[in-house]
């Protein structure tokens, strides 16, 4: 496992602080202003500058627009908006595509969690690609290459988890084979990024922690993947030491701003690596969970992390005793435990402690039956993210997992 040569990707610009998102519409009118006015291959020809149309990609609360939409405004940009209450579907992408295709939209901004930033990445490249969606998605769909770039797409974060404003890819769920899939190219990493720390205060302790624990996923298994990268270890090192010090603190106090940005940070840096690393396992259960059950990507991850991490460090043990992965399982348990001499073991049990001090749900609480296991752990095998865990896992040790977070 070498991590000293790497490429690197990221948002074309990031803008990250408290009161930043202020600077959003100024700030895409001067992309735009060098930027076709064609916008992509697919998309028609855009009005005068005087009548610039956005699509403006948000979660379900209309009030908390009211700054993006004044930013904008105060750029002469004129928003057709497009709310997602959910976690994206196909469908979503395809009404989302239209809407913005026949308002001649030049550029996409997601304003909200990660199924608004998402689905914004999605409608972005798909407005310069012709065809459906599926024709695009891995697994269930034609795989198809995105071969133009995407308009330009402004990511502006309103929970800290995802890290999508930063990630190459979009999530999208199938309704009939009840799972969700990527699609993804290394042009839909938004062209900026807008990271506001505040935005997030108003975010209720149960998503706040669902979401800090995926953003920790995120830099656990990015950092103990098959393909390391220098920069990236850094990135998740400094992470998970933010994460362990102020999520169960955000989580008590949802207006301590300084944990907040922690989070904010913590969650922009799992989205660099998750962009230039891999994931694993955790993820590759994740995504079947997702679309079988009504639960909340981060929660899945909370629930899957603690015994994932186990059987990880038990497969390696088992049947790869000198990789190098265990030292750096090692590491991830000494930040958790505050510096504490710790071997790879520790780690399991320091984030089953702070997923206690999270409230975290088992996954039957959303409806996960042990006769479901099985097609869970089947599906698992194909995703995409497994192919990053540091071990295969056999079938068996899938189930494990599934049992232990059940």
């Amino acid at each position: 496992m070498s991590a000293a040569s790497f490429d690197f990707t990221a948002p074309g610009r990031i803008l990250f602080g408290p009161g930043r998102a202020v600077e959003a519409g100024p700030a895409l009118a001067q992309l735009l202003s060098s930027y076709p006015a064609s916008g992509g291959s697919a998309v028609p020809p855009g009005p005068s500058e005087a009548e610039t149309r956005i699509l403006l990609v948000s979660g379900g609360d209309p009030a908390r627009l009211e700054g993006i939409r004044a930013s904008l405004k105060s750029a002469k940009l004129e928003s057709v908006e497009f709310a997602i209450k959910r976690e994206p579907r196909f469908d979503d992408a395809r009404s989302a595509l239209a809407l913005a295709r026949e308002s001649g939209c030049r550029a996409v901004v997601g304003f909200g969690g990660g199924s608004a930033l998402d689905l914004a990445k999605a409608v972005a490249a798909l407005l310069a690609n012709p065809g459906d969606p599926l024709d695009y998605a891995e697994v269930i769909g034609g795989g198809r290459a995105l071969s133009a770039a995407s308009i330009p797409c402004v990511a502006i974060p309103t929970t800290a988890g995802t890290g999508s404003e930063a990630t190459r890819n979009a999530v999208l769920a199938s309704e009939e084979r009840r799972v969700k899939v990527s699609l993804r190219s290394p042009t839909m990493v938004p062209a900026l990024a807008v990271v506001d720390p505040l935005l997030c205060l108003s975010l209720p302790p149960r998503p706040t922690a669902d979401t800090g624990m995926d953003a920790l996923t995120q830099v656990i298994e990015p950092y103990v993947c098959v393909s390391p990268n220098s920069l990236v270890d850094a990135l998740c090192l400094e992470a998970i030491s933010r994460i362990q010090r102020s999520l169960p603190q955000v989580y008590r106090d949802g207006a301590d701003a300084e944990a907040r940005l922690d989070l904010s940070w913590a969650s922009l840096a799992g989205g660099l690596a998750l962009a230039n690393a891999r994931l694993g396992a955790v993820h590759g259960l994740a995504g079947p969970l997702g679309g079988l059950l009504p639960v909340p990507h981060g929660a899945a991850c909370a629930a899957l992390l603690a015994p994932t991490t186990a059987a990880n460090v038990a497969a390696l043990r088992s049947r790869a005793p000198d990789h190098p992965a265990l030292d750096r399982y090692a590491r991830v348990a000494a930040l958790l435990r505050r510096g504490r001499s710790s071997g790879p073991e520790d780690a399991a049990p320091a984030l089953a402690e702070l997923a206690a001090r999270l409230d975290v749900r088992s996954l039957r609480e959303f409806g996960l039956q042990l006769t479901d296991l099985d097609a869970v752990s089947v599906a698992a095998e194909a995703a995409s993210s497994m192919r990053g865990n540091p071990i295969r896992l056999e079938r068996a040790e899938l189930l494990g997992i599934l049992e232990a977070a059940y």
